[in-house]
């Protein structure tokens, strides 16, 4: 039983070490994506006029007339004190065919006194520039960038496997860490003092042991993450009965024909702001967005400055058919049943902020463990491979033949 689990986990680490690393890397410095892509991109993220901010609604529609091609589809509601506004846009499909050309930009940033762009660029391209390295690396993080097919993107159902292989081995690594109950003291030490092979076997073998229920946390959310539709929430449904989801029950649109909405950022915020009263929210609206590919709208309900939901489970958030307003779903965070908070705890949990900055630095250096895990393996399996491959040398008796290789 040792023996093939032993197997088992050495191909498993094997497939997924390279992935790992990549994600690790890209995962220690994504979590500070927000501010590190702030600091290199002053023209999209500071106002360049100083006074008095206009309505955010009221740019945003100005926005849409300057440029007929584009539809706003994430809309900040409030402009903090010296920043830009920064607008998600997609392309608006055409009157008469329904058709949208493709733009070469899905973010455009406002001077928020006068109503003139001053940026844009297209989040998640493959680049190495200042405007797109961090979006570079965060859609690295989770889809490797790799380009659709058919509108279904691979790259992230592929992570998603990946994630459920790491979380396969995860269990697997711990009960081979164990071999004997005597022994167990050995799964946590480290031979600082021998160095070398010896060392770097405990660093994966003891350092895993260690940092397992982190290791495993990362696994199972990022599998969440990437195959919540697909995978985690048919299986969690199972167990626990779930509140709608508007993006689970729809069907997708092609993604070069997006809908347009039947009803106002407007008449949406109105309906919104009336139903976050009956539930007793006291939190402002913070963001609105509309998704052309499944004709919804949803509007977030949070303080200038919170929009990233640091702490806790996140934001409120209420959404609507975008053709007709009706009520479409809310997630309301530690509310719900088992299941639903099991959901909304995901990406507070994958990505730390759960625990506010503590918790983002703390995943942050979980990054470069899962690297170095992953390039400790890598380097175990080398060594025990050029061991194996090695001729054993021995004393031969004349006319003996030689050892099978």
């Amino acid at each position: 039983m040792r023996g093939a689990l032993v197997v088992l986990h050495r191909w498993l680490g094997l497939g997924v070490a390279g992935f790992l690393l990549v994600a690790g890397l890209t995962g220690a410095i994504i979590s500070w994506d927000h501010e590190i892509d702030e600091w290199l991109n002053p023209a999209l993220f500071e106002a360049r006029t100083a006074g008095e901010t206009r309505a955010p609604l009221e740019l945003a529609a100005e926005a849409e007339r300057a440029d007929p091609r584009v539809q706003v589809t994430f809309l900040p509601l409030t402009v903090e004190p010296g920043h830009a506004l920064l607008l998600g846009v997609e392309a608006r499909p055409d009157a008469k065919t329904g058709k949208a050309t493709a733009l070469d930009f899905n973010q455009l940033a406002i001077d928020p006194v006068t109503g003139e762009p001053q940026g844009r660029r297209f989040w998640g391209q493959p680049s190495l520039t200042r405007e797109n390295l961090l979006p570079f690396l965060y859609r690295l993080h989770y889809s490797l960038t790799l380009p659709l097919v058919s509108d279904v993107d691979v790259g992230v159902l592929l992570m998603g496997v990946v994630g459920m292989a790491w979380t396969i081995d995860c269990l697997v690594a711990l009960w081979i860490s164990f071999p004997r109950r005597a022994a167990w003291r050995k799964s946590f030490a480290f031979r600082w003092r021998e160095g070398g092979y010896r060392l770097t076997f405990d660093l994966h073998r003891s350092g895993g042991v260690w940092l397992w229920g982190l290791l495993l946390t990362l696994a199972v959310t990022s599998v969440s993450m990437n195959l919540n539709h697909e995978v985690v929430r048919p299986l969690v449904g199972l167990v626990s009965p779930l509140s709608e989801d508007p993006f689970a029950i729809r069907t997708p649109r092609a993604l070069d024909r997006p809908a347009t909405p039947g009803l106002s950022r407007e008449q949406i915020l109105a309906l919104a702001t009336a139903e976050a009263r009956r539930r007793g929210w006291s939190a402002p609206t913070g963001g609105i967005f509309y998704s052309p590919t499944y004709d919804v709208y949803g509007v977030g309900f949070y303080r200038p400055g919170e929009d990233h939901g640091d702490g806790g489970l996140g934001n409120p958030w209420l959404y609507f058919d975008g053709r007709t307003g009706a009520p479409a779903g809310a997630l309301t965070p530690g509310r719900g049943s088992a299941g639903d908070i099991f959901l909304q705890a995901q990406f507070p949990l994958h990505s730390g902020r759960i625990l506010g900055i503590p918790g983002r630095i703390l995943v942050s250096l979980m990054g470069l463990v899962v690297a170095g895990l992953s390039a400790t393996g890598i380097v175990i399996w080398a060594r025990k491979r050029r061991t194996r491959s090695r001729p054993r040398r021995g004393p031969r008796t004349l006319g003996a033949p030689a050892p099978a290789e």
